[in-house]
């Protein structure tokens, strides 16, 4: 049976904003029911007009574009409580691909009934705005990353942002969460090559510091991880909407 929005399991963490009963009356209306993916099937294809909209409630993936030479570009990571195929309910089209790293279960939402809900509840109008304007702020990290950062340094930086998006759904114990992608992934994302991906990892592990290994990623040293990552170690965890 589908889980009604006042019985989602994902709205007990603390890094949710809560919801009204009006909001979640309206999340139960907008909501038309759940899909179960295998690992590894494309969700939403790049340039596809999807009628649909999605959000995780388990499982992990990953957004990918698609290059000339037919080479794909990891460019984020999907985790329970992500919004999926806003790109496709404003621009008609999306402008890169979703894929199912593990099994994932959604809930589905009817894209038609997204301009009801700028008309009829501006607060969740809102929350999407601040989704859009969340991603537009990791790119603009990403770029910086790319730009300024040497190749330990970006997979520590990602390493602890990946934890502490697991640890507050969570999914992380003791250091330890599930992390499911290949290093090719993470290399792609980061702007690496395999090889130098591979010996920064090994330089991790060597220093006691984390050790990724059989889709499971142990932050050992967690202040270490984020002096490398040019990230202070006390800072206050960011609320977010959850649609």
């Amino acid at each position: 049976m589908p889980t009604q929005c006042r019985n989602c399991p994902l709205r007990k963490w603390p890094i949710f904003d809560p919801l009204t009963e009006s909001e979640l009356g309206f999340m139960e209306r907008f909501k038309t029911g759940e899909i179960t993916i295998a690992g590894g099937t494309t969700l939403m294809m790049e340039g596809s007009n999807s009628p649909q909209l999605f959000t995780l409630l388990d499982g992990m993936g990953l957004r990918y574009k698609t290059l000339p030479t037919g080479e794909r570009q990891v460019i984020n990571f999907v985790f329970p409580g992500d919004f999926i195929g806003l790109q496709a309910g404003v621009m008609s089209e999306m402008q890169h691909s979703v894929e199912a790293t593990t099994q994932m279960r959604l809930c589905v939402f009817d894209r038609k009934a997204l301009w009801s809900l700028f008309q009829d509840h501006p607060g969740r109008a809102y929350d999407l705005t601040w989704i859009a304007a969340v991603e537009e702020h990791l790119l603009g990290e990403s770029l910086a990353i790319l730009g300024r950062m040497q190749g330990i340094e970006r997979i520590a930086r990602a390493f602890v942002r990946l934890h502490d998006r697991a640890a507050a759904l969570g999914l992380a114990e003791n250091g330890t969460m599930p992390l499911p992608y290949r290093q090719q992934d993470l290399a792609d994302a980061l702007g690496l090559s395999l090889v130098h991906t591979n010996k920064m990892l090994a330089r991790l592990r060597d220093r006691g510091i984390a050790c990724w290994r059989d889709g499971v990623l142990s932050v050992t040293d967690y202040p270490a991880l984020c002096d490398l990552a040019q990230l202070e170690t006390d800072r206050e965890p960011v609320t977010r909407p959850l649609i």
